[in-house]
Parts: C-alpha cells; structure tokens; sequence
C-alpha cells in the first residue's frame, strides 16, 4: 500500500483533532466574555469554580480509567492461558506497533465490541467480548486489536479527557450563570448600557454554549475513531482485515448490554449511536464511511 494513504489519513484526522479542541478552547473565551458582558466583573470569581470542579471530576476518572471501565462494563482480566491464541494475535501486533503488552480483558456478551482503556499505554487494558471472539476470523481479530491499540498509541483516553474537561467547564459556567439570571443576577450598570444587542448576544452564548461544547466533543470522538482506523492499518499493513471486522460489525444488530453514554464513545463500534437524534452526536463515524474508507486503501495496492 501506498504509505501516503494512512499517513496521509493521520496527519489529516490529527489536525482536524487539534482544531475542534482550539475551537473548545475559543469557546471558553467566548463564554467568559459573553459572561463579563452580560453580569460585568462580579462573574469573574465564577470560571476558576466551574473549571476546578470540571478539572477534578475528569481527571479524577481519567487516572483511575482502566479501574472504572472494567467495573462499568463487567470486563475480567484474562491471564494468557485462558486464550493463548487470542494473545497470540495481540503480540503480534504489539511488536508491530512498539508498545507494551496492554491488560486483556473479556466481557460476557452476545454482542461483537471491544474497547480499549487506561491513562497511558503502561497502564492500557484492551477488551473483547465473547461475542467478538466468536464471530471474527484471526485476520478480522487482527484488525479490531490494532484499532484498539491504535487508540492506546494516539493517547486517545488523554484527548477525551482534555475534550470532556473543557465542555464540563463550559456546562458548569454556563449553568451556574443561568442560575444568577433566574435569581435576579444583575449585570455591571456601568458596562454596556447603550448596547442591548451585546446583551442578547451575550445571553444567547450563555444558553447554547453547553450545546455548542457537546457538538465538539463529539467531532472529537468521531475523528479520533478515523485517526485509530488509519493508525491500525499503519500497524498491520492489512486494511482488509479491520474492513471485514468492521462489516461484521455493521451486520450485526445487538449491542452490548452496557449502553452507557459515559462509555459508549469507548467502543469499536458505539452501543448508543443508532439510536441518535442527529449524526451530530454521534461518537463515531458512521460505520458504512469506515468501511468505504478502508476499501479506499486496499484499492490503493499492496504494501511496500
């Protein structure tokens, strides 16, 4: 395959990552700003609360993930003798992608998924459940364990938790500020005066900021799946094996029984995302644009 076909793919999907979170960070600035518009500098004492709180509720979970994850989603942690082969495919690409051995983890489900957890790859777990173990072929295995590590690689639990941070911060300011309009906040009387469309403006940002913020965080999400699809082709060098694991996936219609939005993004495939009012929120690509994406690079030839 032509190298510039995946690498081509990263470089795009990691750019595009760094965007919508400079575009979360502008949105702060923008909601503190509407703020100091609408109720002057009595607001100021009101960010640093809504972004320590969001700071440590997040990051919280985020040293603690692999833990929480595993309790969330039933997982177990296998020791190699239970699935020798299954732990052969993971070394496999372990060598291939020169991280280290992550956790495995199981999960008694009927449904195919898989994620991948922890704070950094010496603490990553990666997770199938019996329902992926039993439907998929070694070359289809291959495929969802490098997309797992892939996620791992790219320190994909990192940039959700710098992403949920600051849209937490945003939903805190914005709900705290809402609170002192319905309980009679009062604006500076001093600051724009002659500019009652600055207020409007202003208190406009403040109701749809928290919408604004999830929007983000789920092109995040989304592009962070099209970065690991990519990365794991880097790995194996197979674009087929992930396309047919992930035709599979689009064949089958149960979901995990755990169909938490705080874990859903975390899967290979989202338990909650046909059920989604809008695309927009959806915390993957659709899955028919994966799979036409990956048959894009078989297309493109064999390995060099």
């Amino acid at each position: 395959m032509d190298g510039v076909s995946f690498r081509g793919m990263e470089s795009a999907n990691r750019r595009k990552t760094y965007l919508l979170l400079a575009g979360m960070g502008a949105l702060v600035w923008v909601v503190v700003y509407a703020a100091l518009t609408y109720f002057g500098q009595s607001t100021v004492g009101i960010v640093p609360i809504a972004v320590g709180i969001a700071l440590v509720s997040v990051w919280g979970s985020y040293y603690a993930s692999d833990s929480i994850v595993l309790k969330m989603t039933g997982a177990r942690l296998l020791e190699e003798s239970d699935n020798p082969k299954l732990f052969n495919v993971i070394h496999e690409v372990v060598i291939a992608s020169g991280l280290p051995m992550p956790k495995v983890a199981v999960v008694e489900d009927s449904a195919p998924n898989a994620f991948a957890t922890g704070r950094n790859p010496e603490h990553a777990v990666i997770a199938f459940t019996t329902g992926i173990l039993d439907v998929m072929d070694r070359d289809q295995l291959q495929g969802v364990i490098a997309h797992e590590m892939s996620h791992v690689a790219n320190r994909d639990t990192l940039v959700s938790a710098v992403a949920a941070t600051t849209a937490g911060a945003i939903a805190l300011l914005s709900d705290m500020l809402t609170r002192m309009m319905w309980f009679g906040g009062r604006r500076d009387s001093r600051e724009n005066n002659g500019n009652p469309i600055a207020l409007v403006l202003s208190l406009l940002v403040l109701i749809l900021a928290p919408l604004a913020a999830l929007l983000l965080k789920s092109a995040v999400s989304r592009r962070r799946e099209a970065l690991a699809d990519a990365t794991a082709v880097s790995f194996t060098r197979n674009p087929a094996g992930l396309r047919s694991a992930l035709e599979v996936l689009a064949r089958d219609s149960t979901v995990v029984h755990q169909r938490s939005t705080a874990v859903a993004h975390i899967w290979i495939e989202s338990p909650l995302d046909g059920r989604s009012v809008s695309k927009l929120f959806a915390t993957h690509p659709p899955i028919e644009e994966r799979i036409a994406t990956l048959k894009a690079m078989e297309n493109l030839g064999p390995s060099r």
